[in-house]
């Protein structure tokens, strides 16, 4: 990897002119489109748009999933576009990706101790030495230590998501990306998801991407905001300056459709 000046010190994430394409020949999709913006460390970052806008293809392409068609990807001062092997896996470890639906993704044959055993350590995933740190995680996200021998199938919604959510901080990362967290919760489930996220990104100083179609949740927990319409990245600025002012037709448009407009919360306290 390519060291970087000295310029992009304060930035744990830079990207630039990023491309993506995916599949071949007529069956190809160019899903992201010179797509370039900045996370500040210690910052969080929100990323809007519709279904299909390609937020989701962005996500995967940070965390290594998707290979970048062009552009670079620069985190933590090195380039990490090409990364591979060693360097790649490193990668994985200091970002993280939440998914929209933890359930899927959860081993429905292990239990969240063993889940959450194999994210502190790939290699040594033994349940009974880590039990103590996997006690501190499940305490973290307001589960009982109880769940450490439970399935997933035993956990509601909103439960599996905060083990989703343990288990990306048991890999002590630098950049959490939450990919749409909220989206397939109730209403008070989403408050209490998004309470519980928003103190631990403060407690823990965490650097987040939190990738939403929805403006007002992302209003709570993000610095700044970037919005992105069929691949192309349209619009970024301050929550406060996005909201106040939004520069794009397709902004514009999705404010309009926040219920209860501009000031619309979910949470019963405003972050």
């Amino acid at each position: 990897m390519t060291s970087i000046p000295a310029a992009a010190v304060g930035l744990r994430l830079s990207v630039h002119g990023l491309e993506v394409v995916l599949g071949s020949g007529r069956r190809s999709a160019h899903i992201l489109k010179e797509v370039s913006f900045d996370v500040p460390t210690g910052q969080t970052v929100g990323l809007v748009g519709e279904s299909g806008s390609g937020k989701s293809t962005l996500a995967k392409t940070l965390v290594g999933v998707h290979r970048a068609t062009a552009g670079s990807i620069i985190f933590d001062g090195e380039e990490v576009t090409s990364a591979h092997g060693e360097q790649r896996r490193l990668l994985r470890r200091k970002i993280q990706l939440i998914p929209q639906d933890p359930y899927s993704s959860l081993d429905p044959k292990r239990t969240i101790g063993q889940t959450l055993a194999e994210a502190i350590d790939p290699v040594h995933a033994r349940l009974k030495e880590h039990r103590p740190r996997i006690i501190e995680l499940l305490t973290m996200v307001a589960l009982p230590a109880d769940a450490v021998d439970r399935y997933p199938h035993q956990f509601s919604g909103g439960q599996r998501q905060r083990v989703a959510i343990a288990r990306a901080l048991a890999a002590e990362p630098d950049l959490i990306i939450a990919d749409e967290i909220t989206s397939a919760l109730d209403v008070s489930t989403q408050a209490e998801i998004l309470d519980l996220f928003d103190r631990l990104r403060r407690e823990l100083g965490l650097t987040v991407i939190f990738i939403s179609h929805n403006l007002a949740v992302v209003r709570q927990v993000s610095d700044t905001v970037l919005v992105l319409f069929q691949g192309e990245l349209v619009e970024s600025g301050s929550v406060a300056d996005i909201f106040a002012h939004p520069a794009h037709p397709y902004t514009a448009e999705l404010l309009r459709s926040v219920p209860g407009g501009p000031g619309f919360t979910l949470s019963k306290e405003r972050l």
